[in-house]
């Protein structure tokens, strides 16, 4: 059957970015954050079809937000009046600008929101879901929670929480670490895995709260406990030290969410400093570079799971056979029309067009930073 013009020459007609700001119901910390919103940057690619692509990207508790839109806007004239299905060369275009102010940070962010839009409005103009045209492998991946067990909670918050997430479906979560006491991490993670039981998998993010030396002494502390990995034990940077925990440890080691591109997830590898690698959508350059990812941790034999952004990195949970897992982050999800579907620890990839998830134009109303 031939395919129809129209869909394969989608024109990009509009470039509208909105700032939102999303409060927390209370405040949460983890060894280096202090958290009490995300700020986002919406971006609505609008078409000569009436097809509208859609993305978002953020900053904790709506930090220079302001400058984040900006950098997204000043791309603008590589975007406006391009064939959206011309991704690869939109995407160059943009990588070969910011070559004076560097690839990473906020440049990187704004190309990220760009190619997910740019995704969208091909899967919607295809009226397939993206991980069908990626390529699919499964229909729905292992989950965990990660909106919750924070370090500002008490033990019998962190067990209370911990029982509502296996009766919300979860069969996985993840607690923070990196109290300035050793034996409060242990005291923790001990009450959680007593109040979950054996079965249910228990994953731990240090959030770079230590040196490599204190990582493997707690990493020690904690292996009666069948943690599932333990999470940025060291600052993102220091490779050789999250390398030095790993080969002390027989519990894997999972990081990667601060760097950014092909090539930040290159030196990781080239490191052997992780089990599981955890691209960020927004820090990694959008759906388009993480698939480069994906296919270069495979060639390392070393998996992924996705960091955040829950709702725009199904398409590649569904279509990777490396990606073992997706985070489950809550934060977002007000933005949505459409909810995320969690049985049995597994959550469903959407078979809606595109991303499969549109924004909710009231909530965008009420959230809008004035």
């Amino acid at each position: 059957m031939p395919i129809h013009p129209t869909r394969t020459n989608v024109k990009i007609t509009g470039f509208k970015t909105t700032p939102v700001v999303v409060p927390f119901d209370k405040p949460i910390t983890t060894a280096i954050h202090d958290m009490r919103s995300v700020g986002c940057v919406l971006l609505e690619l609008e078409t000569d079809q009436g097809l509208i692509g859609e993305s978002y990207i953020f900053t904790l508790n709506a930090v220079r937000l302001k400058a984040l839109q900006e950098m997204l806007l000043g791309f603008e004239h590589h975007v406006l009046n391009r064939n959206a299905h011309h991704i690869g060369a939109i995407w160059q275009s943009i990588w070969n600008e910011m070559n004076p102010i560097g690839h990473k940070g906020f440049s990187i962010a704004a190309l990220a929101a760009i190619d997910t839009a740019c995704w969208d409005l091909v899967g919607k103009s295809a009226e397939q879901p993206l991980h069908h045209l990626f390529g699919a492998c499964r229909d729905s991946i292992k989950t965990y929670a990660s909106g919750g067990l924070w370090l500002s909670q008490s033990i019998d918050d962190c067990v209370t929480q911990a029982e509502g997430f296996i009766e919300s479906g979860f069969r996985s979560m993840k607690v923070r670490l990196g109290k300035p006491k050793m034996r409060d991490d242990i005291e923790r993670v001990a009450a959680i895995r007593d109040a979950i039981g054996p079965d249910i998998e228990l994953l731990a993010d240090i959030n770079q709260g230590m040196r490599a030396k204190q990582a493997i002494r707690l990493g020690r502390a904690l292996e009666p406990y069948n943690l599932g990995w333990i999470e940025e034990p060291v600052v993102y940077h220091d490779l050789e030290g999250c390398s030095d925990v790993r080969r002390a440890l027989d519990t894997p080691i999972a990081a990667g969410e601060t760097e950014y591109t092909r090539y930040g997830m290159r030196d990781i590898l080239n490191a052997r400093a992780v089990d599981v690698l955890m691209p960020d959508l927004q820090r990694i350059g959008g759906l388009s570079e993480m698939r480069r990812v994906a296919a270069l941790s495979a060639s390392f034999d070393v998996p992924i799971s996705t960091h955040i952004f829950t709702e725009h990195s199904l398409s590649i949970a569904g279509s990777e056979p490396g990606c073992i897992s997706v985070e489950h982050m809550p934060w977002y999800a007000r933005l949505f029309n459409e909810s995320l579907e969690i049985k049995e620890g597994m959550i469903s990839i959407p078979t809606r067009p595109g991303t499969g998830f549109s924004f909710d134009q009231q909530a965008i109303k009420h959230f809008c930073l004035k």
